[in-house]
């Protein structure tokens, strides 16, 4: 039985199609541009952020991020960056008594702005806010103490194998591997994640009837 599930943010909650057009902006490229090489990145298994160093050689991707919030051009997110599922698939998993949390590799700032969102989740926290983040094991450790269930009655919900799904294994909890952005896409039937992954979904509402059982 699924007692808490606990979701991952980008491209699972939220969409990440703001977050690098506002880099692309910054850095003055076209934003198609720093999307394709964002797609290169992720097929050949980089963390996403290896696309702005493409971009600016020996970028220093802290300091531009603190440069931008300064100039006003920082983090955003409104109702228009969740997908259409999350509001009815968060909402009707609490109405079935499943503790819901989100908690991903995000910053301080996007946890912010997330609960202003006022989303059906009993906790929205981050990487930057707990200063440990996915894979490392002490990031479902943590994430395990907040669920406050059992590993196989917690569910971790997420589109990327190698920060999602294959950690939240290890570290003994279920997992949904989403079809959704990049990473869900690309290794959507890889044979590895097939394996690890207790539900493969294409919708967060797809998890009633998971939880329903």
């Amino acid at each position: 039985m699924i007692e808490t599930i606990v979701f991952d943010i980008g491209e699972t909650i939220t969409r990440d199609d703001r977050y690098w057009a506002s880099w692309a902006d910054w850095l003055s490229v076209p934003r198609h541009t720093l999307s394709a090489l964002v797609g290169a990145v992720v097929a050949q298994g980089h963390d996403n952020s290896e696309a702005l160093r493409l971009v600016r050689p020996g970028i220093d991707v802290a300091a531009e991020y603190d440069a931008r919030e300064a100039a006003g051009r920082g983090e955003h997110l409104d109702e228009s960056d969740l997908y259409d599922d999350v509001r009815p698939a968060l909402s009707a998993l609490r109405n079935e008594g499943v503790r819901v949390i989100i908690a991903g590799n995000q910053t301080p700032r996007a946890a912010e702005l997330l609960r202003t969102l006022s989303l059906s989740a009993d906790l929205i926290v981050t990487s930057g806010e707990w200063g440990v983040a996915k894979p490392q094991p002490e990031f479902f450790r943590r994430v395990l103490e907040v669920a406050q269930s059992a590993p196989h009655a917690t569910l971790y919900v997420g589109d990327h194998p190698a920060n999602d799904v294959f950690p939240a294994k290890t570290a003994g909890l279920r997992t949904a591997h989403l079809r959704r952005g990049p990473w869900g896409h690309l290794w959507a039937d890889d044979p590895e994640v097939v394996a690890a992954a207790d539900w493969r979904i294409d919708s967060l509402t797809q998890l009633t009837e998971i939880v329903k059982g």
